[in-house]
């Protein structure tokens, strides 16, 4: 960490680090029909992405479902994602260039790294040793410890463990979840386009920037964030 205040760089991470789509809605799928249930579509399960299980199962689920129901679910989901990873055909890999960005954003001595998922602890632990990753990041805050998105619990958290401000704090994520959590910890807000939900969608919630691929991405940071420091 720098001497000074760090400009703090706050990724989510499925849909925005990892394409996690067809697992995710897979594993729900595998949820819902060991209770018996109609499978949500693709749709309603990715609308969902992003928000603690919990939250996100609970607003799959037939109305007037009661909580054991949503407790239940959650469990099973866990045990098909783990056990689904566990198969050699598991595929949830980097977006382009994601790598090449955060490796670049990590050679800098004026930022720190962090990650706001609604992944369990142990979800985002898995990714970042497959990939080799968990030494670029300074905070990690998951869905195990915080309120889900968009509260802003989460921001805080890292701004707290990083040293960094909200001036200096930016949120980059493909929902408009990240958008709303970032906007509400005074932080400011990039959506990235590849992820679950659309540019539309992200500029209607308030992203101060919506990039299309991690060249666009890092251009943005360097605008909002780093002229800054230099000018």
């Amino acid at each position: 960490m720098t001497a000074t205040a760090p400009k703090l760089v706050i990724f989510d991470c499925d849909g925005t680090l990892v394409d996690s789509q067809h697992a995710i809605v897979a594993a729900m799928g595998d949820a819902f029909l060991s209770e018996g249930l109609t499978v949500p579509s693709r749709e309603r399960v990715i609308g969902v992405v992003g928000l603690s299980l919990d939250i996100a199962i609970a607003r799959l689920v037939p109305a007037g479902s009661d909580l054991p129901l949503v407790d239940r679910l959650s469990d099973a989901y866990k045990a098909a994602f783990a056990a689904r990873r566990r198969r050699p055909d598991h595929l949830e890999p980097l977006y382009d260039g994601v790598r090449e960005t955060l490796q670049r954003l990590a050679a800098r001595d004026d930022v720190v790294l962090g990650i706001a998922t609604g992944k369990s602890r142990r979800g985002v632990d898995a990714v970042l040793a497959r990939e080799d990753l968990a030494s670029l990041f300074d905070t990690i805050q998951t869905a195990d410890t915080h309120p889900s998105k968009p509260h802003p619990s989460m921001v805080f958290a890292a701004m707290d463990e990083t040293g960094a401000i909200p001036a200096d704090t930016v949120v980059i994520g493909d929902t408009t979840y990240d958008i709303e959590m970032a906007l509400g910890a005074g932080a400011s807000s990039i959506g990235v386009s590849w992820g679950y939900h659309p540019s539309e969608a992200l500029q209607a919630a308030g992203a101060h920037h919506v990039s299309d691929d991690c060249a666009a991405l890092e251009l943005a940071l360097e605008q909002m964030m780093f002229r800054r420091l230099t000018a």
